[in-house]
């Protein structure tokens, strides 16, 4: 590995900070460039030093993981994000997920852990702590089994997808056409057609849709 890899870790403990850095400069070319205990400090570093990782908790004060997450896409940044959480919840690692996140690693597992993951994903692939694996298996097979109902989800367009995601996101059909550059009546027409395809009924039916099936739509 030619140049280092500059990392950056956010958590609000900074005795596991401490112990997750020593852990990853142990690996050669591996550098943390910054740490950060909340949040909307993390943003702030990254949008100044640019990391080319960033491993952030998902529950941190001022911002949470998640929410750090979304910030940085929407600002299209070059940073690859890897979770870290306490939780084993399976619903906290759908939303992960769906937040296209790289990597999502157990602190409990971190130690072992966290130097893999990193490695994976400088090699374009994502990591998942074993300890969890089953989480994407049940996802998988959730995905399967919608898959085989009709209507279903493989009925829709490339577009419709993409449309239904951000309705699950809680976004207007005017803040859609914003996003996707089309006009008002171009995402009213896909609503239309999704519907249909769907055979969904009823004002809120397709909200409900979308949001009930939110972490198949990443």
């Amino acid at each position: 590995m030619a140049a280092d890899v500059r990392i950056l870790i956010a958590d609000d403990h900074p005795i596991f900070r401490k112990g997750l850095r020593e852990v990853i400069e142990t690996e050669p070319h591996f550098e943390v460039i910054a740490e950060a205990a909340d949040g909307a400090a993390a943003l702030e570093s990254i949008l100044s030093l640019k990391p080319d990782i960033a491993i952030v908790d998902i529950h941190m004060p001022r911002m949470s993981g998640f929410g750090l997450a979304r910030e940085l896409l929407s600002r299209k940044l070059d940073v690859k994000i890897i979770f870290l959480t306490m939780y084993d919840d399976e619903e906290t690692f759908d939303e992960a997920l769906d937040l296209g996140v790289w990597g999502y690693v157990l602190k409990e597992s971190a130690i072992n852990d966290i130097t893999v993951s990193i490695k994976n994903v400088l090699s374009g692939r994502h990591y998942i702590s074993p300890l969890i694996s089953s989480f994407l298996v049940e996802r998988r097979a959730r995905a399967t089994s919608l898959a085989k109902t009709k209507p279903s989800l493989n009925d829709l367009t490339p577009t419709e997808r993409k449309v239904l995601k951000l309705i699950a996101e809680d976004k207007t059909s005017r803040q859609i056409a914003q996003e996707l550059f089309v006009s008002y009546r171009t995402i009213e027409n896909h609503r239309a057609n999704i519907c249909n395809k769907l055979e969904l009924h009823g004002s809120h039916s397709l909200v409900k849709f979308a949001i009930q099936h939110k972490s198949l739509l990443s």
